[in-house]
């Protein structure tokens, strides 16, 4: 008898590690997590065959979850805001390794040095969309009403701007009126960025997301759900234009009846 195939899901914040948690078992994975304490929903337990919960800056567990379930492939879905680095970060030895020899704390150094730690001990980490390509935004107008002329101009607008400041490593997300950058997403996160610009703009504000110009698939791909319109919808975000192909469209019917309930327009773009 054939054994079940085996994968590995690190459980960062939302939906979509409960998404992909449940494809992977639809594609007959048995799927062992390690949620993260800081990020994860307890929802995952109902999901996954087994569930170890890690904190931020304990990758020496996360290993050897790993190896006690004979996991050789895993997935990473899901937030972890960087701002735990600053927040009560207990770091293992291994984790404190990492930093040490990450030459700055860019998101991709810190990631990059997480997965050769990963792939020192045989683990492979494998990319977001590999089983999640159904959730990938395509082109044109998506969800909710009509993009109005100026929603369509401050999307082209802000477009190159956003691809500028996601190849900087910065952030993924600006927030733009009347062709006018409002707000640019850093550590604080999308959503922070979102309410700020939308303080500043009152109303009749488009946020642009997009993923970095040399986008890695096995981490930080940008994705949507329905806190990122309602959030919108809160701050006077109307549009939202995300980059086609690159961007994952979480629970996505959800995301379609929020969008028209909200009034707000979800554009896919190309460069």
């Amino acid at each position: 008898m054939t054994s079940p195939k085996r994968i590995g899901l690190v459980a960062g914040y939302g939906a979509f590690p409960l998404e992909l948690c449940q494809t992977l078992k639809n594609n007959g994975f048995m799927v062992h997590v390690a949620a993260i304490q800081e990020e994860a929903s307890k929802d995952i337990e109902v999901i996954a065959n087994s569930v170890t919960w890690v904190s931020v800056g304990q990758i020496k567990k996360l290993i050897k979850t790993m190896q006690s379930h004979d996991v050789t492939d895993l997935i990473f879905a899901g937030k972890v805001q960087k701002i735990h680095l600053f927040r009560n970060f207990k770091p293992d030895l291994l984790a404190a390794k990492i930093l040490f020899q990450a030459k700055d704390k860019k998101d991709d150094s810190l990631m990059l040095g997480i997965v050769k730690a990963l792939e020192d001990k045989g683990i492979t980490v494998r990319s977001q969309v590999e089983f999640a390509g159904d959730l990938l935004a395509g082109e044109g107008h998506l969800f909710g009403p009509k993009p109005t002329k100026q929603m369509l101009k401050d999307m082209a607008f802000g477009f190159p701007q956003a691809k500028h400041i996601a190849g900087l490593d910065i952030g993924q997300t600006i927030v733009v009126k009347d062709e006018a950058v409002l707000a640019v997403e850093a550590i604080e996160g999308t959503d922070e960025a979102i309410k700020r610009g939308g303080a500043l703009g009152k109303s009749d504000v488009t946020v642009v997301k997009v993923a970095k110009p040399n986008q890695d698939p096995r981490f930080d791909v940008p994705a949507i759900g329905v806190g990122t319109l309602e959030t919108m919808a809160a701050a006077g975000c109307n549009a939202i234009g995300i980059e086609a192909g690159q961007t994952l469209l979480i629970e996505r019917e959800l995301l379609a009846e929020k969008a028209k309930m909200l009034g707000v327009s979800v554009v896919g773009l190309r460069g």
